[in-house]
């Protein structure tokens, strides 16, 4: 049986891996870039892990299938990273990470999980979509997540091809 549960300090470049191996399917739409991109660095993740943000999904031997990294920004829970393995891919592992880290978001007051994506990407907006995210209109960004956004911007990604959603906790 699966489980979530806060990620280890000695999982984290098993989280790295994880995150390469679901950016394969990028390669097969054309967005060969996204494919290649490095995942988050180890001390971004060891960052987010010491302060209790990453979690795993774990399959029955405990080993991670997936994970999500969340930080604050704009006083609501951000996804800056959710991955899942492509073995364990369409079977609603990303969708119960999203729901633990918004009864974690909950638990603390937040108001909503946010996030920003690739709209044109199935396996993006339109899944965030089906996952109660709603996009949001430029007057409902704040400095934040504008920032996030600009920091995308600077990295060389579509910005037209860019949406922020929010999903309330």
């Amino acid at each position: 049986m699966e489980r979530i549960r806060t990620a280890r300090t000695d999982e984290l470049a098993d989280l790295q891996r994880i995150e390469v191996d679901s950016g394969a399917p990028f390669r097969e739409i054309g967005m060969v870039d996204i494919a290649d991109a490095l995942p988050l660095d180890l001390d971004v993740l060891a960052d987010c892990q010491r302060a209790g943000r990453v979690w795993v999904t774990v399959g029955p031997d405990d080993q991670p299938i997936a994970f999500a990294v969340a930080y604050l920004v704009d006083d609501c829970a951000h996804i800056q990273q959710l991955s899942v393995h492509p073995d364990h891919a369409r079977r609603g592992v990303g969708r119960r990470l999203l729901d633990h880290v918004a009864g974690w978001a909950a638990g603390r007051g937040l108001p909503a999980l946010t996030l920003t994506t690739f709209r044109s990407v199935p396996w993006n907006a339109p899944y965030y979509a089906r996952c109660c995210f709603l996009v949001l209109s430029p007057s409902h960004i704040g400095p934040g997540l504008a920032e996030v956004l600009a920091a995308e911007a600077a990295l060389g990604l579509d910005m037209d091809d860019r949406v922020a959603m929010r999903r309330p906790v």
